[in-house]
């Protein structure tokens, strides 16, 4: 069910009042609604409606294009070119005449029809009055409509010709499609005639473009999606294992192993995933990711060797959230820290992110003190940063509140919530669950005072970084550490410095209104904000 905007939540339910409303009430409500749109919106709506009518095989078809109204749209043509302008309403009424012979399966005029206006808009030859892109003014798609012109070059050719007059109409058009093959069997209103036959021809076309052309490093070129897209459709993942082990090129590689996971074919996504990271040796990024999908497949298999997988993942391509899933298979809290220390040994020196979470876990409290104390005052956002989680892990354990941890949001890239909770994926253990598996250690008064000064110092840093910046957006989280530092202490000499620190400050009105506010409110607790 299509989902409700978001605009009209709240105010009524809406659903359930168009679950109640029969047809023909549905149809008033439509007609009554297109009265009250203005263009574009309005032309998006009726085309839509005359589409999803001529696809429900219900007997509908669109008014047929008279021969006359295809010479006034060839006109219309020649006129816009000739000024180099056309009005976008005016526009849109043509290229909508374009598809409503498409739809109605006149597709020789829909051919002529498109032909005459898609190449203009695509060069730029007809200014529409936008600012960028054209389809910021017309109500009309314009990716449809170059799709609709595909299948329409396809249908009028002869079966021995339409390999050829795909491409060419491609070209005339300037189409940006990167499948075409899918893209026109999305707008068809009938199956391709002797797709069958189409298929071999259109490869042999594509592979005579790609071949004895260099690529682009690991980028893919239009006419090399297009190779992979037809091999897929005539041989299967087999094809795009043999086209990924004959190029080596990460595109195709990615082709390859994408296409078993959309079968879940979890035996052959851990194969094609281990052969493809061998394949890509000497890219450290893409090696990380291939090996990913070797442990999302163990993952799936229900394999023991998932631990080992996650390890060489990052090991190979070290990342914080690598190091999450990697810490995470550990069963206890003995394995935790044994993986933490083994961990430790193999660290890339600056990545202070990942140390800093070690430390946590092993409970090293001063030498992650060292890190914080030590991190610059601007980049909190970076990969590598370990600002926002230190500062909030130290804070939790100085006031004593340790059960915050679980609740608090210390991951900066966790993506994986984003995702469709279909799609499989390898989740990162969240910092908050494996620093309350770890659990809280005890904190020495010489570490306890090495964590409050590594406070201090981050907050100095951040608040010199902002001001020297004037990045004015982040003095709140610069004064919110600050607040933070003094709550976590609780003592006159934390208030003193708070206030010295301020009057450093004096000829920053706006930092200075940002403390105030800080510590006016009753509870401190926006140091491990995520302002960047």
């Amino acid at each position: 069910m299509r989902r409700v905007p978001s605009r009209m939540a709240g105010r009524n339910d809406v659903e359930a009042a168009l679950a109640a409303l029969d047809a023909n009430a549905l149809r008033d409500l439509v007609r009554d609604t297109l009265c009250h749109l203005d263009e574009p919106d309005g032309g998006r709506v009726v085309g839509s409606i005359i589409e999803r009518a001529a696809r429900a095989s219900r007997g509908f078809v669109p008014t047929p294009v008279a021969a006359a109204q295809v010479e006034e749209t060839l006109a219309f043509a020649r006129a816009a070119r000739r000024e180099a302008y056309a009005d976008p309403v005016e526009m849109d009424k043509h290229l909508r005449r374009g598809s409503n012979a498409f739809l109605g399966k006149d597709y020789a005029a829909a051919g002529q029809l498109f032909g005459a206006l898609l190449k203009p808009i695509a060069e730029g030859d007809i200014d529409l009055g936008q600012d960028e892109l054209p389809d910021e003014v017309l109500g009309v798609d314009l990716n449809d409509c170059q799709a609709q012109y595909l299948v329409s070059a396809y249908m009028t050719s002869a079966p021995q010709k339409r390999a050829e007059a795909v491409r060419a109409a491609i070209e005339a058009v300037n189409a940006s499609v990167t499948e075409p093959l899918h893209e026109m069997e999305r707008v068809a209103v009938e199956p391709l005639s002797e797709l069958e036959e189409f298929l071999p021809k259109w490869r042999a076309i594509v592979e005579a473009e790609t071949r004895g052309r260099p690529r682009a490093g690991n980028w893919y070129r239009v006419p090399e999606q297009w190779l992979s897209e037809v091999v897929r459709r005539l041989e299967g993942a087999e094809g795009l294992a043999a086209l990924a082990r004959s190029t080596k090129q990460v595109e195709d590689l990615r082709t390859w192993c994408r296409a078993l996971v959309e079968e879940k074919d979890w035996t052959a996504v851990l194969a094609a995933s281990e052969e493809a990271a061998e394949l890509a040796a000497g890219d450290e990024h893409v090696v990380g990711e291939f090996l990913d999908g070797a442990a999302l497949a163990a993952k799936e298999l229900g394999r023991h060797d998932l631990p080992a997988k996650l390890e060489r993942a990052w090991r190979k391509a070290p990342t914080f959230a690598r190091l999450r899933r990697w810490l995470g298979s550990a069963a206890d809290l003995a394995g935790i820290e044994a993986l933490a220390t083994q961990a430790l040994a193999g660290c890339r020196e600056d990545a202070n992110r990942q140390r800093g979470l070690l430390d946590v876990i092993r409970g090293d409290f001063e030498a992650a003190a060292k890190l914080l104390a030590a991190a610059p005052g601007l980049g909190w956002s970076g990969a590598e940063h370990p600002g926002h989680l230190l500062f909030q892990a130290f804070q939790a354990v100085l006031e004593g509140d340790a059960a915050s941890l679980s609740a608090a949001s210390l991951d900066l890239d966790d993506l994986d919530l984003m995702l469709d909770p279909e799609t499989p994926r390898l989740p990162a253990v969240a910092v908050a669950e494996l620093l309350a598996r770890a659990g809280v250690k005890a904190v020495s008064d010489p570490a306890r005072q090495s964590m409050l000064e590594a406070m201090c110092k981050a907050a100095e840093h951040r608040v010199a970084g902002v001001t020297e910046k004037k990045r004015r957006t982040q003095y709140g989280h610069a004064a919110a550490l600050v607040a933070a530092c003094v709550a976590a202490d609780g003592s006159s000499d934390a208030t003193r410095w708070a206030a010295a620190l301020r009057e450093r400050y004096r000829r920053f009105p706006a930092l200075r209104a940002e403390l105030d506010r800080a510590f006016a409110r009753s509870s401190v607790g926006g140091g491990g904000g995520q302002e960047r």
